[in-house]
Parts: structure tokens; sequence; C-alpha cells
């Protein structure tokens, strides 16, 4: 099987948003000033990618039993498909592969279908795609 996909997101895992936002402003990253007490933030890097910061808490929010990694490390990699069944598809592929499937694809809040993976190291690699119908309305 041959998945379309393209990188789109680097995502980051933070305990104290202000706190990681300051470090990445001496970076030269612009956040919008609102930001540092914000669940989820976002921005555009040079080239295409975006940036996205996520407090613990929002991960709890749609992954209850998660946790967060001991040691270093919080950057997650997220994979845009071309649509919500392009997801369901490519997760099944890399389960019935033999990967490890870490949480199932499901209608995310956001507006996207969204599944996680875990690669060979045990790195979240995360598959979405944008919801072709609001959460709401599948409800």
């Amino acid at each position: 099987m041959k998945i379309e996909a393209r990188l789109d997101v680097v995502g980051i895992v933070v305990a104290d948003m202000a706190a990681s936002l300051a470090f990445y402003r001496r970076l030269g990253v612009e956040f919008p000033p609102d930001a540092d007490d914000q669940p989820h933030v976002e921005v555009p890097l040079p080239g295409g990618l975006r940036l996205v910061f996520d407090t613990e808490e929002t991960i709890r929010s749609f992954h209850p039993g998660w946790t967060p990694p001991t040691g270093e490390g919080r950057v997650g990699l997220a994979f845009l498909l071309p649509d919500p069944a392009a997801v369901d598809a490519a997760y099944r592929d890399f389960v019935e592969a033999g990967h490890h499937g870490e949480l199932a694809p499901f209608d995310a809040f956001w507006g996207q279908r969204y599944a996680v993976l875990r690669d060979p190291d045990g790195s979240g690699v995360d598959l979405f795609a944008p919801a072709t119908t609001p959460a709401s309305a599948r409800s």
C-alpha cells in the first residue's frame, strides 16, 4: 500500500506553556500576544510546516491514558493525509504490519480525523486529515 502523506506539523507537549513559548521566542519564533495562556498554540514556519504546542492537559483531554514521557523528548511528528478515510486506512495498514497503534482513529473536536502510532523507537507519529463533516454534526 502506498500512503499519500506529507509532514505538516511538529508538535511539542509542554508542562508550562508560558515558559516554553518564552524559550522559543528567544529563538525568534513569533506567537500571538495571548498565546501564553492557551492550551493549544500553533505558528507557521518557513517552508510551510507548522510548529504546534499543546499542554499536557490538552493531550489528556482526548487521550485520558496519556502520561508524560520519562527522560527527554516531547516532540511528535504529525502527517497530513488527503482525507479521513486515508487516516483509517493508513492506521489499519501500520497496525496490521505489526506497528503499535497508540490511539485508534477518531473524530477530534478540532475538526480532524486523528490517530496516533508509535515508531520503532517509541516516538509518537500522528496521522490526520481535515474532517469532511464537523465533529459536532457527527455526534
